[in-house]
Parts: C-alpha cells; structure tokens; sequence
C-alpha cells in the first residue's frame, strides 16, 4: 500500500529575469517525518505537530533556506501506528534519499522507529517524544527536544504538598508514556511525602472506568493523577469521575489534559483539572508571541502543545545544520550536543545521550474556560483554584 503523503509543501525561490534555474546546490533541502495524521489514537496530536513541522518550513524559507537551500518538508501520515511508521522512516531514508529527517508524534511512536535512523546513522530531532527510557538504549543519533514526562505531575505534586494534602492515588494506561508518568509520580510524591494510597493500571481499550474509580473513591485520595496517552481515555475518566460522584482536591489529566479539544468535549467538567505542559502560549519564552500570532493567521486556530513542540524541534534542527554547516550526521551530532539556545518551548540542552537536560515543564490549571500556568512561581500567570469543589457544587 502506498503511504498517505499529506504534505510535500511547494518551495519558491525568487529569479530576476533573465536569470538561469538554480543549480544542484539550490534545490531543495528535503526533511522526512511522519505525523499521526489518521488513527484514533494520536490523530489530534499528530495534526497539531504537522501544522508546526510546516511552520517552521515556510519561516525558515522566508530567511532564505539553510546552507544556501530552501527546505521542503515530506510527511507521511504513520496512521498511529509504530510499524507504519518505522517502514514509512526507512522508504524515507532508503528510497526518498531525503537530505535529513525529524521525529514523529509521541513517545510509543518515536521508540517504534528510532533504531531505523540510527541504523542508517542519520541525526533525528525528537520534536514530540519525552519518555527516559527511549534514551537508555544506546542510541547516538536520537535528540530529545522535551523535558522528561516521567515528572510530569511534579508541579501538582509540590501544590499538593505546600496546600496541605497528604494522600495520592495514580490510575494510568497500560502503555509506555503512561507508565512512565506513572512511575514517576510516584517517586515524586514519596519525596514530597505524600502517601500513594492506589495505584491502578487499565488495558489498552478501556472505555468503562467506572467499576475502577469506584475502587479509588473508596480510597479517598486527597489527588487523582491519570494519565494517558489517549485523549479520549482521559475525557472518559474526567465524565465517568462525576457520574460516580468521585471527588479530589485536585486533579491532574496527563498528558492531554491541556489540549484544546479536552476542555471542548468537557466544557465544564474540564474546570479546576491540572495538567503539565512543554509550552504555554503567554510564556516569556523568545519568540513565543510571534509564533502564536504567525499559527493562528496560518492554520485560523490556536496552537496546541504539539505545535510548538514541533516548530521548536524543526527550529533546533536547522539551527543546527547552519552551525555544523553540513548534512553530515557526525557534524550534526557533535554540534546538537554542545549545542545551547533558547526556543518557544525555553531552554534546549542536551548531555552525551542526547537526552534534554534544558527544557522545564510547567503546570496548567482551566479556569474560566481557558488554561492559565500556575507552577512554577516564576511563570505563574494565575493563582490556582483551590480546593476543587464537589461535583455537585459546581
């Protein structure tokens, strides 16, 4: 089966008249990526990363390409799936001949196909993957863009403990990201001495939490924290949690809860639920309005998490490519690894894996509707709400 080729965006290069076609040495710089552009899985993710892969496309071209080229990107759609796309990285590299390639959407994804360019010793930029364990193999070509998930209820976790809560209850898919969340969860709330009173993991598929959450409300945690790799499990837990009449002092909805499309299907059921972010549009971050202004006159909406996330990891990219000078993977690894900038997303820095040691998530919390940062203290751009108040109260 052919793959689903959704964008081979169009190059433009201005001549005066009279002058001859570029050379050889003006073509295009191709870029090969997968997006999860189809499948139930990733599909919403993986239409706002594509959006910021192309982005950062039509920016680049606009400052005149790099290493003299304009760049043009193809992307496949993987359709959520980890074996599509790991045959779809090797067409790229083997029969495409693209010039260089990026990640594809999320963890489960980018652990499916890394081991393909680092086969081929081709450098990938990891846009949208953040799961420790994909760094812990060895590989030499794989550069993580993001802070680690694995503490990604940090922030919920230290404003449950400075707020007086003492007890904590996990429930998460069984899945690579999830379960990393939920590792780590846990180890942060043992040392900001809270209890972990349950911890519960579901099968893949599950869309009937009810009979689980009753068994954590009889446990009467102080913080829920669940966590998924799919959006629709989450909304799922939020809506059966007020069915069942489960009520928290905080909860926390990873890694989804801070897209858009959460607080559009719940409306608001999504109000006083936390989630961590890479990104947040009123970040004092360089460059972060005129991405968001520039996203919205492209794709007339917001971005997401996973638009910055990937206009960042393209930004990262070619930046390196201007200071190594080459396409060469050694020179490109050499230079991302001393490599030190700042992007829409902060901080980029990366130790001898590859691994981010720069980028800091921060705690989103919807109120009103919209989702404002409410840790850590520096960015804060609200006071959180707090305690969440009964269903029943709402």
């Amino acid at each position: 089966m052919e793959p689903k080729l959704l964008s081979l965006a169009t190059w433009v290069v201005a001549f005066a008249v009279g002058l001859p076609w570029p050379s050889l040495a003006q073509q295009p710089l191709r870029i090969g990526a997968t997006m999860s552009l189809t499948g139930a899985q990733y599909s919403v993710q993986g239409r706002y990363g594509r959006e910021g892969y192309l982005l950062c496309e039509k920016h680049v071209n606009a400052e005149a390409g790099v290493l003299g080229r304009p760049i043009q990107l193809v992307i496949y759609d993987d359709e959520s799936d980890g074996k599509t796309a790991a045959r779809l990285y090797e067409k790229l590299i083997v029969e495409d001949k693209v010039d260089a390639v990026l990640g594809p959407y999320g963890t489960a994804i980018t652990e499916a196909v890394a081991d393909v360019p680092e086969k081929h010793r081709k450098v990938m930029v990891a846009a949208n993957a953040a799961t420790s364990s994909i760094w812990e193999k060895g590989r030499r070509y794989l550069f993580m863009v993001l802070a680690p998930i694995d503490s990604a209820a940090a922030g919920v976790v230290d404003l449950a403990a400075r707020n007086g809560l003492r007890t904590v209850a996990i429930l998460n898919q069984d899945a690579l990201l999830p379960k990393a969340v939920a590792s780590g969860t846990s180890q942060v709330a043992k040392k900001q001495g809270l209890e972990v009173v349950s911890s519960e993991t579901y099968p893949d598929g599950t869309t009937d939490f009810s009979a689980t959450l009753k068994r954590l409300k009889a446990v009467n945690p102080d913080v829920l924290v669940a966590a998924s790799a799919r959006l629709d499990d989450l909304v799922a837990v939020t809506r059966q949690m007020k069915e069942v009449d489960f009520n928290v002092k905080m909860l926390s909805s990873l890694p989804y809860g801070l897209l858009p499309e959460y607080q559009d299907r719940l409306g608001r059921d999504a109000e006083f639920v936390y989630s961590a972010t890479f990104w947040e549009a009123a970040l004092p971050n360089p460059g972060n309005p005129e991405f968001v202004a520039a996203y919205q006159d492209e794709f007339k909406r917001a971005p997401a998490v996973q638009s910055a996330n990937s206009y960042a990891g393209c930004r990262i990219f070619v930046e390196a490519l201007r200071r190594a000078g080459t396409t060469d993977s050694e020179r490109l690894r050499e230079t991302l690894l001393v490599l030190r900038t700042k992007t829409i997303l902060g901080d980029f820095a990366v130790d001898q894996r590859g691994f981010q040691v720069g980028q800091k998530a921060v705690t989103i919390q919807w109120q009103g509707g919209k989702q404002v940062v409410v840790w850590p203290d520096d960015v804060a751009s609200a006071r959180m709400r707090f305690p969440t108040p009964p269903w029943r109260e709402r």
